[in-house]
């Protein structure tokens, strides 16, 4: 078997992992797959085939890449894209920006039929590794389980660092999106392999080291940047002379005019992720990774899905004492690290 045809397996697997393990699609359902002008056309052919072998039907939108993310996206949404997402059963929404918390989003979650898949993964490579590249029931066991260990402690203390100097301490929430080992109810349904970390918006307090951004695009840093917070954030400091703009001009949209809050930690531990540079749902699920959303959180008033993105690398974690990551590599609790030790990585 050549490189292309093992290419080619990988990635109609992982398809078939996704459309029927994940989202259990079932005949008869329809399932609308979104996507934009930059997305591989080989992995929406990989899917549109993956649905149809269900006995489902695909409807693909191809849009124009969208600016922003969340409500942000608004202006760019055509009123036939609402109606579709309204009807769907199934929503994967391979945009990104994703279309997580614009108008016809929410919509379509209040009316109580889609399942919506927030992914945004632009090519065939990362949907094979991310859904290919591990045992898809051993990573779905230790993701319910890690969420319960958090939602079990909220109210206790977590505590994280990096190697560049990050030093954050912030007091848990209870998990605000449950995990479902199968996506088969509606709502909101992400990419396994990361699990978020909720904190009571004043309680953070430190300073945070970022290395790669997604505001109005996501990259690698240059240099960089150091936030300080304490409950909001009180500034940064080091940035690029190209960054600092964006992140000022994205800080004031999520934080309505102010810098705002911290709206999630995350916790990444897919053993097959690989560093892209490009793929933001890939990279921030590298183990030891934490994606930080800064902002306003969707469950406050002007809150929403249009907040950016910090990323530490390589973090060491700690709840209510307990390491449960030291310098990305995971520790324990006992528990989880007997589920943790099924996570083999199949390729890269």
């Amino acid at each position: 078997m050549g490189v292309s045809a093992i290419k080619d397996h990988r990635l109609s697997a992982a398809a078939r992992v996704l459309v029927s393990e994940h989202f259990a699609v079932q005949a008869g359902e329809c399932v609308l797959i979104s996507a934009d002008t930059r997305t591989d056309p080989e992995l929406l052919d990989a899917v549109f085939g993956a649905v149809c072998q269900a006995g489902a039907t695909p409807l693909l939108a191809t849009l124009p890449k969208l600016p922003f993310q969340g409500a942000l996206a608004d202006p760019y949404l055509p009123p036939a894209f609402a109606a579709a997402a309204a009807q769907a059963d199934v929503w994967l929404d391979f945009n990104f920006p994703y279309m997580a918390g614009s108008t016809p989003h929410d919509e379509a979650i209040k009316a109580g039929r889609v399942r919506y898949g927030l992914l945004a993964l632009p090519d065939g490579a990362s949907l094979a590794r991310v859904y290919g590249g591990v045992d898809f029931g051993a990573l779905m066991d230790f993701q319910v389980a890690l969420a319960e260990y958090l939602d079990a402690r909220a109210g206790a203390e977590a505590h994280f660092t990096c190697p560049l100097g990050s030093d954050a301490r912030f007091i848990l929430q209870p998990v605000k999106l449950k995990r479902h080992r199968v996506a088969n109810v509606p709502g909101i349904h992400t990419v396994p392999g990361a699990q978020s970390l909720y904190p009571q918006l004043d309680s953070v307090r430190g300073r945070i080291v970022l290395q790669a951004l997604f505001d109005e695009v996501y990259r690698p840093l240059r240099r960089p940047i150091t936030l300080e917070v304490d409950g909001r954030i009180q500034g940064f400091s080091g940035a690029g002379a190209e960054d600092a703009p964006r992140l000022e001009r994205a800080l004031r949209r999520a934080g309505n005019g102010q810098y705002g809050y911290f709206v999630h930690f995350t916790l990444g531990f897919h053993p097959a992720a690989c560093f892209t540079g490009t793929n933001f749902i890939e990279d921030i699920r590298l183990p030891g990774t934490n994606a930080i959303g800064m902002g306003l959180p969707w469950w406050e008033p002007g809150g929403g899905e249009n907040h950016p993105d910090g990323v530490v690398f390589d973090q060491t974690l700690s709840v209510d004492g307990e390491v449960l990551v030291k310098n990305g590599a995971f520790q324990g609790p006992a528990a989880l690290r007997a589920l943790h030790e099924r996570l083999l990585p199949r390729f890269y």
